[in-house]
């Protein structure tokens, strides 16, 4: 499991990127299961997800809605199957907007590039 945290900081909010093989749901529900043993993983706001797996994507917005869909579109573009991407986020109190899907795309990119 490869972790970047403090990847960005807006209005309060913290987002931080996990990832790591997955080729199969019940993978990926443990890879999620190991992250969130971290406490301050099972207490985030928000932990969204993506995969490409052989039969099919798979996403969860964890309530960011439209954030599985962002990184699932990522994953396409990158041609990264049988990895699972997860950004973390830690509601600031105040409402992001738009700029939280930028914050989602720009986690995904640093956890890409560091590939």
């Amino acid at each position: 499991m490869r972790q970047i945290e403090n990847v960005i900081t807006d209005r309060g909010s913290k987002y931080a990127v996990s990832g790591g093989p997955a080729t199969s749901r019940a993978e990926v529900e443990a890879f999620l299961k190991d992250l969130k043993r971290a406490k301050k993983y099972a207490k985030a706001t928000h932990n969204s997800w993506g995969v490409l797996l052989a039969d099919g994507p798979l996403k969860s917005d964890d309530g960011e809605s439209g954030a599985g869909m962002v990184i699932l579109r990522m994953l396409e573009r990158a041609q990264l199957r049988n990895h699972v991407i997860v950004v973390t986020r830690w509601y600031g109190g105040k409402h992001l907007g738009g700029d939280r899907f930028r914050h989602v795309q720009e986690a995904v990119r640093v956890y890409l590039e560091a590939l």
